[in-house]
């Protein structure tokens, strides 16, 4: 039995599938963040945040995530990511986790929004917390400063 010889256009689109559910991965793989210009920006393939960091109402550590309902978004092993929404409140909330076993950041910002987030490195978690802890001081001793 003799086998035809495969298209060409088959053979690149089948390369560029592979080469784009890799990218779609290595995207959702970890949360990118970065904190410039006093942002701070978080993304994780199509869920991205900016928050001005002159916005944190508060910041702490939570144990667990409550319960909500899934807008979009994923769940797979330990990770945990997407937009949800806050049945209590009626409210986005933002979902960041690379690892649901450690501890959470609460983000709190613009008076009612929401974010969860933790990294795959519980000590870069803890570094994120303690930056973001002390621009939450910084903002607040500003803001009696002015007052």
């Amino acid at each position: 039995m003799s086998r035809g010889k495969r298209h060409w256009l088959w053979n690149v689109l089948i390369v560029l599938t592979l080469i784009v559910c890799v990218l779609a991965f290595v995207e959702h793989y970890k949360n990118w963040h970065k904190i410039e210009e006093g942002n701070l920006r978080i993304f994780s393939g199509i869920y991205y945040q900016k928050i001005p960091l002159t916005e944190l109402d508060s910041v702490f550590f939570v144990e667990k995530l409550p319960e909500m309902e899934r807008s979009s978004g994923f769940s797979w092993m330990e990770k945990e990511k997407g937009v949800f929404n806050d049945s209590i409140t009626d409210t986005k909330v933002y979902v960041f986790v690379d690892d649901l076993y450690q501890q959470k950041i609460k983000v709190v910002h613009h008076d009612s929004l929401k974010m969860y987030v933790n990294l795959k490195d519980s000590l870069k978690t803890e570094e994120l917390f303690a930056l973001l802890q002390t621009e939450l001081q910084r903002n607040q001793e500003t803001a009696k400063e002015i007052q």
